[in-house]
């Protein structure tokens, strides 16, 4: 019997060296953690339980049968984060160069499975260098193996990706669909074709972190959500993120304990908006000063910074938070507002996360760049985004609400529960001094700036749309914590259903 521990204990051991002790040392010469120590970090510790530990691949080309090393190049089980169960996988880069087989997908593709059948979340931590070429196009079958379960996996349990690593070629397209994805500065990058075939093809000359790298795709292309400096950051934020959402779309959002009163007053709140209507303020004072304790978990804040998205609580239990941002183009909305917003709001709706919406939005950006990349489309994400939800919606318009931007941002008309105004808040067409323009075209100065003063008078408030119940309520600004924890109690049971389709044609 000994000796037959003794031989289970001995591949364990192999298994657990990876590519041996000299690739594990360059991985951390590159200031990387080993696929395990990884899994160690981002699990509670002692919970992680592994499958598939001897799982060998099955290539006899190239010589292959000469090199096995089992596990395969990816470290696959479930543990748990703060008590809480997720599935993980995590390519060793050390086995390969952490490329990807076809038992090495199967190993990937059993524990999605196993994560659909029992809801909860699925981690990747991706250190790759591709499909694994001597196997050829059993790799790539095996790509499209995981692609399958990420888009059958998509709504039904939280799907988060860490690119830790080289991520190449077809394997972007598996975390390209997953729900969040967090990169490492320096050390991650993604990207389609690499450096040396874009500059054959296009004369292009551009290095991997330009090209792909955690900087390039948290602030210019928004594919990532947010850069850390090194895996550890990376992962002991995962552990936070995974704290605010349900394991799946059949769970309710967690709840935790919190000393921060739900009718908490915040007095400061009542000058948070400057006397010029020109002047901006920055909306994460106010999203910090409502939610409990000021923890704001904001995904690509060095994206598309006109609009805010991310993650808080009230009295405990997970809202989604989408605010306009003064601070940034005066808080219009754009392409890439609109984008970035849309899917969050869509991700918060599959999963029964409430949406609570800061409002101060002039319109959408003018200009022939937007109109010809085709603001009138991706615009209209958004504004599906918002009136497919069937969630809790609150909205609070703080300042301005121009246009048809005020449609889009969970207007009254789009289904909006409680929609509630700050006294300084103007809701309009246009701003006063545009619309008179045109409606008193050809005055002079001096008509115009009092029949400027006028319109103002009559729309720079929110009383004409309350007048005809389009604001629910004019609330004080510092009693804005208290009203939407009221008003999330009010909606726990709301039920609202669309009607039967197989799935909506959402303008892409």
């Amino acid at each position: 019997m000994q000796t037959i521990l003794d031989e289970l204990e001995k591949r364990r051991e192999a298994a657990r060296q990876g590519g041996g002790q000299k690739r594990i040392d360059a991985q951390h010469a590159k200031g990387k953690l080993t696929a395990r120590e990884r899994i160690e970090v981002l699990l509670d510790e002692g919970s992680f339980e592994e499958l598939d530990m001897y799982v060998e691949h099955n290539c006899v080309d190239f010589g292959m049968q000469e090199q096995i090393v089992p596990g395969d190049g990816v470290v696959t089980g479930s543990g748990t984060i703060n008590g809480r169960l997720v599935f993980v996988f995590s390519q060793d880069f050390t086995v390969f160069g952490g490329s990807l087989s076809e038992r090495h997908a199967q190993k990937i593709c059993k524990i999605m499975d196993m994560a659909l059948k029992v809801g909860a979340p699925v981690i990747g931590l991706n250190d790759s260098g591709g499909a694994r070429i001597q196997e050829g196009v059993a790799s790539l079958g095996g790509y499209a193996e995981v692609f399958q379960r990420n888009v059958l996996a998509s709504g039904v349990v939280p799907q988060l990706s860490l690119i830790m690593g080289p991520c190449a070629g077809g394997a972007v397209y598996s975390p390209a669909m997953t729900d969040f994805i967090f990169m490492v500065k320096d050390s991650s990058y993604m990207f389609v074709t690499g450096p040396d075939v874009v500059k054959t093809v296009t004369n292009e000359v551009v290095t991997q972190e330009e090209l792909g790298g955690a900087i390039t795709h948290t602030t210019r292309s928004g594919v990532a959500d947010v850069a850390f400096e090194n895996d550890i950051d990376a992962l002991l934020a995962a552990r936070d993120f995974i704290d605010f959402l349900p394991l799946s779309n059949r769970e309710e959002v967690p709840e935790r304990p919190t000393a921060d009163p739900w009718d908490r007053i915040d007095e400061s709140l009542d000058t948070l908006i400057p006397a010029n209507a020109n002047q901006p303020y920055d909306m994460h004072e106010l999203i910090r000063k409502t939610i409990d304790e000021g923890d704001f978990f904001e995904l690509q804040p060095a994206h598309a910074g006109n609009i805010i998205i991310g993650f808080g609580r009230i009295e405990g239990r997970t809202v989604g938070i989408v605010a306009n941002q003064p601070m940034v183009l005066a808080g219009v909305l754009d392409i890439n507002s609109s984008k970035k917003a849309g899917r969050f709001v869509r991700f918060c709706d599959a999963f029964d996360i409430p949406i609570v919406t800061f409002v101060d939005v002039p319109g959408f950006l003018p200009g022939v760049a937007q109109e010809h990349s085709g603001i009138i489309k991706h615009g209209a994400k958004l504004l599906f985004a918002y009136a497919e939800a069937t969630v809790p919606k609150i909205t609070v318009i703080t300042r301005k609400a121009y246009g048809g931007a005020y449609d889009v941002m969970a207007s009254k008309h789009l289904r909006g529960d409680l929609n509630y105004a700050w006294p300084t808040a103007e809701i309009a067409v246009m701003g006063a001094k545009g619309a008179v323009e045109i409606i008193f075209r050809g005055k002079t100065p001096e008509e115009i700036a009092e029949r400027t003063r006028e319109y103002e008078a009559r729309f720079a408030n929110p009383f004409v749309a309350a007048s005809k119940g389009f604001i629910d309520e004019v609330i004080m600004p510092h009693s804005t914590r208290r009203r939407i924890a009221l008003g999330l109690r009010k909606l726990r049971n709301k039920q609202l259903e669309n009607p039967w389709k197989k799935h909506d044609n959402i303008p892409l």
